[in-house]
């Protein structure tokens, strides 16, 4: 399916090429899963076009297209060394949360093209959601990115095939076997129904956090599915499970264990990735981000980030949260 995202065939308008930030972001991103990844990613596209002739930018007929096609190259590089770096990782590794910007006052986008906290100027659709952006990791680089540029944000094949150095054909059969693989995950919801998702979603996360911090552990239980699974990322610098637990009960134990050894732990209901998740703050400090996957008014999926690497916006946004009640 198509997000919903503009393609970048076209000229660069009044902005110029700065102009063209919010949108490399928002695809190295979601190639990467990694807000700090794929800001460097752009700064090294922005570095090659302004390192080429002057004559030779002047040929370029599409500098948008151009640095679209550089910034695809630069991630598709960076992922196929990531599977190197994370069989060393400690743990398992997940994508960095997002907040949502609204929350805390800010504009996506606020402030010059270049000045920008990169994380403001991520798009918060179902194409960064946590189970989304888990599925992209089970991808060969060359299938995430065939399907992130044309599944997301609509780029023909004639041009993925410019950033994977293969035929139109060769990217549309990645694109399909990608598909495959993110299966369900990808299914579109009409906006009545997003809203009742999300609203469903809110209410099984606000009755989580509520059984959290009373230590009810059979109330828990009850808003776990079975079957469900939780995992855990703290890059080997913090205290974390290594590897996900799994089933309701098990997971139930578990939260409650990690709130006995973590007395003044408050927890904040705040979005995680557009969509409804926690945060636990210790003396002010962000130390965890939990965003979830519900269905059938069930918890399903866990997915905690304490890797203090992958909080950096996170602590950004917690400095204006005064501004708002704890709920």
């Amino acid at each position: 399916m198509a997000f919903g995202h503009t393609g970048a065939g076209g000229g660069v308008g009044a902005g110029g090429v700065a102009g063209e930030r919010h949108q490399l972001v928002n695809v190295a991103y979601r190639l990467l899963g990694s807000v700090t990844e794929a800001e460097d990613a752009v700064q090294d596209a922005y570095a090659r076009w302004y390192g080429l002739p002057h004559g030779r930018r002047e040929e370029i007929r599409s500098p948008g297209a151009w640095l679209t096609t550089v910034t695809g190259r630069i991630c598709l590089d960076l992922l196929g060394s990531a599977r190197a770096r994370r069989e060393r990782y400690v743990g398992a590794w997940l994508p960095e949360p997002l907040p949502d910007h609204t929350e805390d006052g800010r504009t996506s986008g606020a402030g010059p093209a270049g000045a920008a906290d990169p994380a403001d100027l991520i798009v918060l659709d179902e194409s960064v959601g946590m189970a989304f952006l888990v599925v992209l990791e089970s991808m060969t680089p060359a299938e995430r990115v065939a399907f992130v540029l044309h599944d997301v944000f609509r780029y023909p094949f004639t041009e993925i095939a410019g950033v994977l150095d293969r035929t139109p054909a060769a990217c549309k059969q990645l694109a399909a076997s990608a598909r495959r693989r993110a299966g369900a995950v990808t299914a579109p919801a009409t906006a009545t129904g997003a809203l009742g998702a999300t609203a469903e979603r809110a209410d099984v996360v606000r009755h989580v956090k509520e059984a959290w911090e009373t230590k009810d552990i059979p109330a828990l239980v009850g808003l776990l599915d079975p079957a469900a699974v939780m995992t855990a990322d703290g890059g080997g610098l913090v205290g974390t499970v290594l590897r996900p637990v799994e089933g309701g009960a098990r997971i139930a134990q578990y939260m409650v264990a990690i709130a006995d050894k973590a007395p003044g732990l408050e927890l904040l209901e705040r979005p995680v990735n557009g969509t409804p998740g926690l945060v636990a703050r210790r003396d002010g400090v962000v130390a965890t981000v939990a965003a979830f996957d519900v269905s059938d008014g069930r918890i399903t999926r866990i997915w905690v980030v304490r890797n203090p690497e992958k909080l950096g916006p996170w602590a950004r946004a917690a400095d204006n949260w005064g501004l708002y009640s704890g709920r």
